[in-house]
C-alpha cells in the first residue's frame, strides 16, 4: 500500500501537480454503496456529500439549513404542499441539466427501489409533480415540519437519469454534480476525487483528494506520523487520539476534538427468539454497564446514553435503566433461567467499520451480561457488507450498530428506529401502532412544547419495549498534519473535503 501511494504521488508530480494540489486522507472506514437510493451508512453518505449536490445544505459549521439546488420554497397553509424553485445552471458532470424532472425521476426511483433509506421519502411523500423546468411541487401524506431538513440527507440528492438505471442500484460511482467527481475507486484500497468543472458552486480548495483505506487504527496512526497521509479521519483509537493530542506540537500534527450526536446502541431483533420476549429485552437492558465501556474503551471521551435522542437535544430524557445486574438476574430467574440453565445468546459486532474498539466493546458487553450469572454470550462478527445483509434479513438477533443524523431533528432518532419501515432497515423489526401514531402527531405539531411532550412519551415507551439498548454518545475527532487547514467538525457530521487546504 505504501509503495503504491508513493508511486501515485510521484505520478502527480510528473504530471505537473504540486504538493499543494492534493491531500491524502486516511481512514479505516468502508464504503458500502454510492447510490443515494440505497446508501444508509455514514462514510458512504459522506463521500456523496462531496460528490453530489443536494436540494439544501447546512451552513458550514452549523446546524442551519440553507438553500442549495433549491433556491427557495413555499409551504401551503395546511402544511401538505411544498413548492420548490430549482437553481438554474446546475448540471451533472456530463452537462445534463438538473431540473424538476430530474428531481421527480430521482425521488420516484428511490421510493420504487425501496432501498435502506427509501422510507425517509416514501413514508411521507404522496405525490411529486413537475410544474415547470425550475418548479417542483411535492404533496405530503401528512404534515411533517422537518421535511425540508430530510432533503439535506443524500436520499434526496438527484441522480443523472442519463447514466443511472431506473430499475436497479448502481455498483460504481454516480455522475457528479457536487464539488468533486470520482476518477478512481478500488474498493477498500483507495479512491481519488478530482475537482468537478461542471459544479455550480465554489471550486474546491484542493484539486485532488486521495482517500486511502487502512485495515486498522495502528496502521492509520503510523501513516499519519510518517507523512504517508495528511489527514486521518475515522477511526483512530481513543488512546491514540489522546496521545497524539498530548504530543501534537513536537509531531507536527493538530488534533481536532468536538461534540457529536453520534450514538451507539444494541439492536434486538424482536422477531427472533429469545429477543421476541420483551421481558428478556428489559432484563438485558439492566445488565449493560455503560460506564465501564466509556471509561475502559473510550478513556472518558464518550458519554453514557440512556435514551435514543442525543444529550443536549430538545426532548432528550433519560429513560433507560442504569446498570443493575442483580435486577437483571431476578428478572431472568423469574423466566426460568439459572446458572445451570443460562440464557444463551449470540452477540454480533463488525470488526473494522466502527474502528478497532469494537471488539473491546463486545467483550465488555459479554462480561456485563454474564455478570448476572444466568446469561452466556457467544461473540460473533462479520465484515460490514455482510453485517448489513445479516441485520436487514433478520439473521442476527443481538448486534451493535451506530447512528449519525440524517437531519438535525429529534425525529431522526425516533422515526428511523421505531416506525415499522424504519425499524426494518435497522434490523429490530419493531412495530407499535401507539408509538407510530405519537410520532406522526409529533411530526405535525407546530410548537416545540407539544413536540417535546410527544417525543418524550415515545422515548418512555421505547425504553419499556427495549428494541434498542443505547450505550454511549460518541465524540468527533480528526488528526492532521499541521499544514492542513479547513477541518471543521460540524454538528451535521458532514466532513467537507472541498474546504481542505494544504499550506
Amino acid at each position: 500500500m505504501k509503495k503504491y501511494l508513493v508511486a501515485l504521488l510521484m505520478l502527480f508530480v510528473a504530471l505537473g501537480f504540486s504538493a499543494s494540489d492534493y491531500i491524502v486522507v486516511g481512514t479505516t472506514d468502508k464504503i458500502r454503496t454510492l447510490d443515494p437510493a440505497n446508501c444508509y451508512d455514514y462514510f458512504s453518505s459522506n463521500i456523496l456529500f462531496n460528490v453530489l449536490a443536494g436540494p439544501v445544505d447546512y451552513k458550514v459549521g452549523t446546524a442551519e439549513i440553507i438553500p442549495w439546488l433549491f433556491e427557495k420554497w413555499t409551504v401551503s397553509k395546511d402544511g401538505l404542499v411544498y413548492t420548490f424553485t430549482i437553481k438554474k445552471g446546475a448540471a451533472f458532470e456530463d452537462g445534463t441539466a438538473i431540473d424538476a424532472s430530474v428531481f421527480k425521476w430521482s425521488w420516484e426511483r428511490v421510493m420504487k427501489l425501496g432501498g435502506d433509506p427509501a422510507f425517509l421519502l416514501g413514508d411521507v411523500v404522496d405525490k411529486i409533480e413537475v410544474v415547470s423546468a425550475q418548479t417542483l411541487k411535492v404533496t405530503l401524506k401528512y404534515k411533517f415540519s422537518a421535511f425540508v431538513s430530510v432533503l439535506g440527507y443524500t436520499v434526496g440528492f438527484p441522480m443523472n437519469p442519463k447514466t443511472t438505471p431506473a430499475d436497479k442500484f448502481i455498483d460504481g460511482a454516480p455522475s457528479a454534480s457536487g464539488p468533486y467527481k470520482v476518477t478512481e475507486w478500488q474498493r477498500d484500497v483507495r479512491m481519488v476525487l478530482e475537482a468537478n468543472p461542471k459544479y455550480f458552486g465554489a471550486k474546491p480548495k484542493t484539486p485532488k483528494i486521495i482517500i486511502q483505506f487502512f485495515e486498522n487504527s495502528t496502521q492509520l496512526r503510523m501513516a499519519l506520523e510518517t507523512g504517508q497521509i495528511d489527514v486521518a479521519y475515522r477511526h483512530m483509537d481513543p488512546n491514540d487520539v489522546l496521545d497524539l493530542q498530548k504530543n501534537q506540537t513536537e509531531l507536527g500534527l493538530k488534533v481536532y476534538l468536538g461534540a457529536s450526536p453520534q450514538i451507539r446502541f444494541l439492536v434486538l431483533n424482536v422477531k427472533q427468539k429469545p429477543f421476541d420476549n420483551p421481558a428478556i429485552r428489559q432484563a438485558l437492558s439492566y445488565a449493560v454497564d455503560r460506564d465501564a465501556i466509556v471509561k475502559t474503551v473510550f478513556s472518558g471521551l464518550a458519554s453514557p446514553l440512556y435514551t435514543l435522542v442525543p444529550i443536549g437535544w430538545w426532548s432528550h430524557i433519560d429513560v433507560m435503566p442504569k446498570y443493575n445486574p442483580k435486577q437483571a438476574t431476578q428478572m431472568l430467574q423469574k423466566l426460568g433461567y439459572s446458572s445451570s440453565k443460562p440464557l444463551t445468546i449470540d452477540l454480533w459486532y463488525t470488526p473494522s467499520h466502527y474502528g478497532s474498539t469494537e471488539a473491546d466493546v463486545a467483550q465488555l458487553l459479554k462480561r456485563s451480561f454474564e455478570a448476572t450469572g444466568v446469561v452466556k454470550v457467544n461473540i460473533k462478527y462479520a465484515e460490514w457488507s455482510t453485517y448489513v445483509e445479516y441485520f436487514l434479513n433478520g439473521t442476527m438477533g443481538l448486534f451493535l450498530l451506530g447512528w449519525y443524523p440524517d437531519y438535525m431533528d429529534p425525529d431522526d432518532y425516533l422515526w428511523p428506529f421505531l416506525s415499522k419501515s424504519g425499524a426494518a432497515s435497522m434490523g429490530s423489526f419493531y412495530e407499535s401502532a401507539e408509538v407510530e401514531d405519537l410520532m406522526i402527531k409529533g411530526r405535525a405539531a407546530t410548537t416545540l412544547q407539544e413536540r417535546t411532550a410527544l417525543y418524550q412519551r415515545v422515548q418512555q415507551i421505547a425504553a419499556k419495549d427495549a428494541p434498542y439498548i443505547t450505550l454511549w454518545q460518541g465524540f468527533a475527532d480528526c488528526e492532521a498534519r499541521s499544514n492542513i487547514s479547513g477541518i471543521v467538525l460540524e454538528p451535521s457530521q458532514i466532513f467537507r473535503y472541498y474546504i481542505l487546504e494544504k499550506k
